[in-house]
This record gives structure tokens, sequence and C-alpha cells, in this order.
């Protein structure tokens, strides 16, 4: 059985970044990379909103030098994903997913969050290609262009207000006859002259040659009104809320309603003492790559404290 100063539980930017930082300081952590290293970025082509990158970089490319560079320092990387976890006493008990038991004198949890899909097959089959869960990283990729968003909470309607900024038009798909989003959300989409929302409709297809060229829709699905249609567009967005990776948490600390760890701003503190949260995982508001490296830079010096002082 072995010890380990600092296990971090996740990669991507905040695993990452956490792995960087503690490796610094001599902590020598222990990096489990979880069931998609390099986070969602992976999933990403182009990210030009990262500062330090003036011509863009692939999202792969970005994670694999994020990578590299806790490596450097001497962070250990596993690609593997953790089943079990106790916060009941420490040091920390963790098992991976082939049994082997490591003890931590501090965990950080970076195991981000998952956009929710329809579940058609032609979102896996366009993503990257036109298929999106976030409109502040590739709606620049639509300006002057159609694109559509899935959703009618106040998430769906912020992400088409701030595509409506870019693109030529966008749809604004519906499952209901009304929009949850809230009064003012709602004003504004409807104020929007680029902005139509289609209620009633569920989207049952995509279509395109080399990326997304349109959808295709069933409105009043199952009802003697049911009619199908397609529209034009060439991006197509998700925003029907994510779904934060801390199951595999539930009673050992804190959580939120909707699961996203609950931190002791303006720390990365958890209600488990030693035991700290970056990235996604504990952010439903931002989701970006650059405030979950923000967070992870911020939960290994609170870990490199925290050992300091124990």
């Amino acid at each position: 059985m072995e010890t380990v100063k600092v296990l971090i539980i996740g990669s991507g930017p905040a695993g990452y970044t956490s792995a960087i930082y503690a490796s610094r300081a001599n902590l020598n952590p222990v990096v489990y990379e979880g069931n998609q290293p390099g986070g969602q970025l992976t999933q990403t082509t182009e990210i030009e909103n990262f500062p330090g990158y003036p011509e863009g970089i692939q999202g792969p490319e970005m994670m694999d030098q994020l990578r590299r560079q806790a490596e450097r320092f001497g962070a250990e990387i596993r690609p593997k994903t953790i089943a079990e976890v106790d916060f009941s006493s420490r040091p920390f008990k963790v098992v991976d997913e082939d049994g082997n038991t490591v003890m931590a004198e501090t965990v950080i949890i970076s195991t981000g969050a998952s956009a929710k899909y329809l579940g058609l097959s032609d979102e896996e089959k366009y993503r990257g290609l036109g298929v999106s869960a976030c409109a502040t990283c590739d709606g620049f990729f639509y300006r002057k262009k159609n694109v559509a968003v899935v959703g009618g909470g106040d998430t769906a309607c912020e992400e088409a207000l701030y595509l409506a900024t870019l693109a030529k038009k966008v749809y604004l798909i519906v499952r209901k006859d009304y929009l949850r989003a809230s009064e003012v959300m709602q004003r504004r989409v409807r104020e929007k002259e680029n902005i139509e929302i289609l209620f009633n409709c569920n989207t049952v297809g995509l279509f395109g040659e080399d990326g997304v060229e349109g959808a295709k829709i069933v409105q009043f699905k199952g009802t003697p009104q049911e009619d199908f249609f397609d529209i034009e567009i060439d991006g197509f967005f998700l925003a029907i809320g994510h779904k934060p990776n801390t199951d595999i948490f539930r009673g050992q600390i804190d959580l939120d309603a909707e699961g996203y760890i609950i931190t002791k701003a303006p720390t990365t503190r958890t209600n488990v003492e030693g035991v700290f949260a970056a990235g996604d995982c504990a952010d439903p508001i931002y989701r970006q790559a650059i405030a979950a490296a923000g967070t992870g830079c911020r939960a290994a010096l609170d870990a490199e404290r925290f050992l300091m002082e124990h």
C-alpha cells in the first residue's frame, strides 16, 4: 500500500495545473486521469480564448502540453480511474479501478462535468464539426452563419443571446410550449430580432457532408399535428445542462442539489479538511478552461498550505 502527499483525481486544465504547482512545491503529486484523460477539451477542436495562444490551439494538443509540463516537474500521471474513496479519516483511502489502494494525505478533486446530450448518433458524428456544448468557446466560429441552440432554460437563453451577437440567425429549439427561463431572459430572447424560437420541437437528426449543414426537426411529436421539417444551420449548440462527475463522492463530501462540490470560497476547501476541489466539478457557473486552471492552481496552493500546517 502506498502513501502520497497529494492525490489528484481527474485531469483537464484543473488537474494538470494542480499537478504543475504541487510538483514545483516538491509534493510529488500522483494524478489519476480518469476515463477521459485531458478532460472535455480533448473533444474540442480549436481553442482561441485561452491566453497565450494568439493563433489558437487544438484542444488535445493543449492538454498534451499541460500533461507534459506536469510530468516535467515530477508529477506521476496514471491513465486510470478511481473506483472508491473513503474520506472519513486521514490519510484518506482511495481505491483505483484495479483494486489498488492509495493512502493520501491530501486529495484534489478535478473530475470535471459532462455536458448533457440528446443521445442522437449524429451528435457523436459531428462533434467538433458543428456540434458544441459551449457557445462561449465555439461561437466565434459561426460569425454571420446560422446556428441552433437546444434548450429552454436560462442557460439556453444566455447561449442564444450570446450567439445572436455573432451569428446571422439563431434558432432556439424548445421541447415544450414555453420557456423555463426567468422572465427577464425570456423577454430579452423574444426582443432579439435574429432569434427564432421553435416551440414544441425536438431534434431527430443532423445532416451535412463535412460538418453540420442542417437539423431535422419534428414539431408536436406523437400528436395528430406532427410535422417534420429541416432547418439550415452550420452550428448546433446543446444547452440542456451539465452533470458534474461527482457520483463517487456522494456521502463523502458536501454536494449541492445538482451534484457540484461545495467549496469554501475564496478557497478550494471542501467540508472535509484536506480535501480540495477544482475545475468544473465545483463550478456550475463559468465552466471555462482558464477558470478551471486558476482553481487548479489555488487547490495546489491550498493543499501545500494544509500540509505545512499539519
